[in-house]
């Protein structure tokens, strides 16, 4: 019996793996292009595009981020002939609709990849051929549970009794709740149960390959479980609707193979794809696990490629506690969420709440209150406050006055000089240490708790500004003066490193706040950010500026009643 060598084999041309310059690709799912895009979509594309964002803002190297519509399979074909068109048309449209989302909530998006592509079916042949003839491939009698919505066979494991819409019994499946039918072909096989220590060593020299650890370790128990072969082809007399087999034509390729090869489509397999590959994070649902952390992995190894760098999981959306589905009529459109709440409204309340362990509820109420606090409030209300004419008639960036605020050796230990409080000094020390939380957060795919520190931090240069009441100070007097000046300059500086750090979530509301600052383009990267400079003896580069143009107010709260009545009016 074949059986592939126990270690990895040697690694091909690798990119960059560590260091400034290195090159990364971050993916999306490429979508199922048989109905519109949901929340649950988009939720996949901005983790992505703010991890993108941040890289960028860090200057760690070249980055792309590729995206797409999986435009194969039985479900395509038929969703095609129950709305009398041709699976061609129903993807064109689909597609339009998905590159129309992502693009109207700000998703920067490099590459589309759509599967129906010429480029993408020659690299999905070539990559057949390379299983071919490394001889995992071979062609027998396959029988079982097949799931049409999720184009895969389920064993009985997976499967639970229930009755149709007619009072019948039958079998769906656990985790979807579709339902299944029995189906035997004669297919391809691919060799799965093969790789089981292959993919058990890769993941022992790689413990953070998939991440969270929560999905790291569902996939080492899946490799204790059985393995069985593969199935990678269905019969053409059943699904005409995808990429033929080579040297095969009675023979479709298996739909989710020919998806999974778009990620190496989209940088040029077979010909020039190892400047990318594997340096590539892989940001999907956890529906998808298996297939992009045992499938995906396995394929690559038999093709005599290395396995991603990272698989990036997250958990799905319910509404209300109820997962979304066409029947219960609950499924949120991302472009109605957009109208409502804003581009960056909308990316922020996803990004802030979405926690990738664990399944996150949707209700309007939720998005306005958070929406509202947060960023029209809390943040909107602090930059307001603090460029007022009344407060900065100047319209500048004040001087900071050491004698005033003085530096201290330890925060923890000021009992408060000069004009500064203990817990002014608190303020400090956690803005300064908030790049380097938050780039750990982004790194740890983990973007809700960089969020979670950044409000925090808001709330607190909020209680500075509101504790000393610059409002209240005499102009007229010369200290006064110069403590009013101190404190509109300590919280410009904490808005300015906001700033800075939300580009990546709502880059819109943060080019307004830094434009607002007089903060040039070239002065909002992460690499260089300073903060309260004065502070530590150094030069400032922003004090004695002119601010920039008034905008008006940051972002306009929303309101409650209008939010739901255009969503009645949607309903």
């Amino acid at each position: 019996m074949w059986r592939p060598p126990r270690r990895l084999p040697c690694p091909l041309r690798r990119a960059a793996a560590t260091g400034p310059g290195r090159r990364l690709l971050l993916s999306t799912p490429i979508f199922y292009a048989n109905g519109p895009p949901h929340i649950g979509h988009l939720y996949s594309a901005l983790l992505a595009d703010a991890l993108l964002r941040h890289r960028r803002l860090r200057a760690a190297g070249p980055a792309r981020l590729c995206t797409g519509t999986d435009e194969h399979g039985l479900k395509i074909q038929q969703a095609a002939a129950a709305a009398g068109t041709s699976p061609a048309a129903l993807c064109e449209r689909v597609s339009g609709l998905f590159r129309q989302a992502l693009t109207q909530a700000g998703v920067a998006y490099t590459d589309f990849t759509r599967t129906s592509e010429p480029r993408h079916q020659r690299a999905v042949r070539h990559f057949w051929g390379a299983l071919r003839d490394g001889g995992v491939l071979y062609k027998g009698s396959y029988e079982g549970w097949y799931c049409t919505p999720e184009e895969s066979f389920l064993p009985e494991s997976q499967l639970a009794e229930r009755t149709d819409a007619q009072g019948r019994p039958c079998k769906v499946s656990v985790e979807t709740g579709h339902e299944v039918h029995w189906t035997k072909e004669e297919n391809y096989m691919f060799r799965l149960s093969a790789f089981r220590d292959p993919l058990r060593n890769w993941l022992r020299d790689n413990p953070r390959a998939i991440f969270p650890n929560p999905f790291y370790q569902r996939v080492l128990r899946w490799l204790d479980e059985d393995l069985p072969d593969l199935s990678v082809s269905r019969e053409r007399s059943r699904l005409q609707w995808g990429i033929p087999v080579p040297s095969d034509p009675t023979q479709t390729i298996y739909v989710w193979v020919d998806a999974l090869v778009n990620y190496l489509s989209v940088v040029g397999y077979p010909e020039s794809h190892g400047t990318w590959w594997p340096a590539v994070h892989h940001v999907v649902g956890k529906d998808i696990l298996k297939f992009h952390a045992l499938y995906w992995p396995a394929l690559l190894l038999a093709a005599g490629l290395d396995p991603p760098e990272r698989i990036l999981v997250h958990s799905h959306w319910t509404v209300r506690g109820q997962k979304m589905s066409k029947s219960l009529g609950n499924v949120v459109d991302p472009t109605v969420c957009v109208g409502q709440y804003g581009v960056d409204g909308f990316r922020y309340f996803l990004l802030r709440q979405g926690v990738p362990e664990r399944d996150c509820d949707y209700y309007d109420e939720k998005v306005v209150k958070l929406v509202n606090s947060e960023l029209a409030d809390a943040l909107g209300g602090l930059l307001n406050r603090s460029t007022a004419p009344s407060i900065n008639p100047s319209n500048t960036y004040p001087r900071f006055s050491e004698p005033c605020f003085p530096k201290v050796p330890d925060s923890r230990e000021a009992e408060g000089t000069g004009r500064a409080s203990a817990e002014d000094y608190k303020l400090v020390a956690a803005v300064a240490s908030l790049p380097a939380q938050v780039d750990g957060y982004f790194e740890g795919f983990q973007i809700y708790k960089a969020l979670e520190c950044i409000a925090q931090c808001v709330r607190q240069t909020n209680g500075f500004f509101q504790r000393h009441r610059p409002w209240k100070l005499d102009r007229r007097d010369a200290a006064e003066q110069l403590w009013l000046d101190t404190i509109l300059h300590v919280t410009l500086e904490c808005l300015r490193v906001y700033g800075t750090l939300l580009q990546p979530v709502v880059p819109h509301t943060a080019d307004k706040l830094l434009s607002r600052l007089a903060v040039g383009p070239a002065e909002r990267g992460l690499s260089g950010l300073t903060f309260l400079a004065r502070y530590h003896g150094k030069p400032c580069p922003f004090e004695g500026r002119q601010l920039g143009p008034d905008t008006g107010i940051l972002f306009h709260r929303l309101d409650k009643s209008e939010t739901m009545r255009k969503r009645k009016q949607e309903a």
